[in-house]
């Protein structure tokens, strides 16, 4: 019972240091999980703050799981003209500049919670997105975002070039550096 009741406590001080966002020098890390239509992937992104809420940052997504139409390209079985191509390393991967607002602490939520929209320059489109970070500790936590294209650098994209290029969201591992 008293080693629980240590665990607890340990865990308690942990939870009540843990702090979302200190605005100038803060660094985050994240590592997490990319889903959109057609694929499934892997999101990496690093935040550095210049100020008390605002952070710059660059993010990268890497399409891994692609749809079948996508992963082999399709081929019209007569002539052989391309119907679908095949999504190359140029469709599947994307990086990021990335601006955040870091409104945790202006909405007194949680000190451990912080709410970020921003928006980003990519390899694909200009686009925003809109995240949130949980911290349990003062090193860990976790976070979810949803990114969004606002303008495609390129009209009519084919399914490849959609990839990393369309809503999607990410899911994962957030860490104080």
């Amino acid at each position: 019972m008293k080693k629980l009741l240590v665990v607890a406590a340990i865990l308690t001080v942990s939870f009540a240091n843990a702090q979302a966002f200190s605005g100038k020098g803060d660094q985050k890390f994240q590592v997490g999980a990319n889903f959109q239509s057609h694929a499934t992937g892997l999101n990496v992104s690093y935040d550095y703050g210049l100020g008390e809420n605002i952070s710059v940052g660059i993010s990268s997504s890497y399409a891994l799981g692609v749809s079948g139409d996508l992963q082999d390209g399709v081929k019209e079985p007569i002539t052989g003209i391309t119907l679908v191509d095949k999504a190359g390393f140029d469709d599947r991967f994307d990086l990021k500049a990335r601006f955040n607002a870091n409104i945790g602490n202006v909405l007194k939520i949680d000190e451990n919670f912080d709410l970020y929209p921003g928006l980003s320059f990519s390899m694909k489109n200009f686009g925003g997105h809109v995240g949130a970070r949980y911290f349990f500790t003062s090193g860990f936590g976790v976070y979810t975002e949803a990114q969004f294209p606002i303008a495609k650098y390129k009209d009519n994209l084919t399914p490849a070039q959609e990839l990393n290029n369309q809503f999607s969201m990410n899911l994962g591992a957030v860490f104080n550096l």
